[in-house]
């Protein structure tokens, strides 16, 4: 099915009313078609904005507002997974920084959460939110783990929105280089898909968290709002290509990283918080293939020996 029917198809099952015939057990077809909607290439806005002051004397940092062109490709299908890889593109240099990654589990029993300071551990899905939901991953650029998120699709009046619970996640990218004076983001997510695109918007609580979940300051609270609107403006062929080089090599990095993750103990970065001690030597063994080289399972390895550990009790 290609982007240019997959919305149209999307609404006619919300207009039947199909996914809500289907069984639990099996996802619902306009959940599918909503997830699988935010493939595609679009101009992307990011907009935060602090709102609501919560510690005495703080005083809201500036609104922030950045954007970029990006391309989300589809890495894995099946009835009860989806990942979608993100990729953007400098269109004056045509260099391209592979971006995030999102994954979707359909009724998953666990998930892995970010419970302290470059940590995390695995932990049971809600669950009054395993039957009939969708569990969303969020990955680095390096797939090293963010935040996980649990709820369900809602499909009504020709909209389609997903809303997680409320999670943790550490500090976002935008901010880990230039503050200290908070360490935890609370967060809720929301997806919709849109007409021409679909938003991501975010309820964020910046707090100070210790490592055993005690909250012991909230500082302000924050809205996050990123819009992607498909483009035909933009020739995304650089990250199309890059895609095409590096992706067995990004396979083989996630398979590292599923491992890790999937253990009991969750795991443990031994990088700054900014993760540039993982990111560079990935990136540039990333780069050593797109230009026709090779990298062994052992250099992929000795990157994560040096760098990820089991967490710590």
């Amino acid at each position: 099915m290609t982007l240019n029917t997959l919305a149209p198809t999307l609404f006619a099952l919300l207009a039947t009313g199909a996914a809500a015939a289907a069984p639990a057990t099996r996802p619902p077809d306009a959940d599918r078609m909503a997830i699988l909607a935010m493939q595609g290439e679009y101009s992307v806005r990011f907009l935060f904005d602090e709102t609501v002051v919560l510690a005495p004397g703080y005083v809201r940092k500036a609104p922030k507002r950045s954007g970029g062109d990006e391309v989300v490709i589809v890495v894995e299908d099946t009835p009860t997974r989806i990942v979608l890889q993100h990729l953007l593109l400098d269109v004056g240099s045509g260099h391209v920084i592979k971006h995030w990654r999102q994954d979707w589990m359909f009724e998953a029993p666990t998930r892995w959460e970010f419970t302290s300071d470059q940590t995390w551990r695995q932990r049971e899905v809600p669950a009054d939110l395993v039957r009939g939901g969708w569990t969303q991953c969020v990955f680095e650029v390096s797939d090293a783990p963010r935040y996980c998120g649990s709820g369900r699709w809602v499909h009504a009046g020709g909209t389609s929105t997903w809303t997680s619970d409320a999670g943790w996640r550490p500090l976002p990218r935008r901010e880990y280089t230039t503050r200290q004076d908070y360490n935890a983001l609370a967060a809720v997510n929301r997806h919709t898909i849109a007409p021409g695109g679909w938003t991501h918007e975010q309820d964020n609580r910046k707090d100070v968290r210790d490592a055993t979940g005690t909250v012991s300051a909230s500082i302000v609270r924050e809205t996050g709002f990123n819009e992607y609107v498909r483009t035909n403006g933009v020739d995304f062929t650089p990250a199309y290509d890059y895609w095409s080089a590096t992706r067995d090599y990004w396979a083989r990095v996630r398979a590292r990283w599923d491992a890790r993750l999937a253990a009991p103990g969750g795991v443990h970065l031994l990088t700054a918080v900014d993760g540039m001690d993982l990111i560079t030597p990935l990136f540039e063994q990333a780069q050593t293939v797109r230009n026709g080289g090779s990298v062994s399972d052992a250099q992929i390895d000795a990157v994560f020996a040096q760098w990820v550990e089991p967490a710590r009790d």
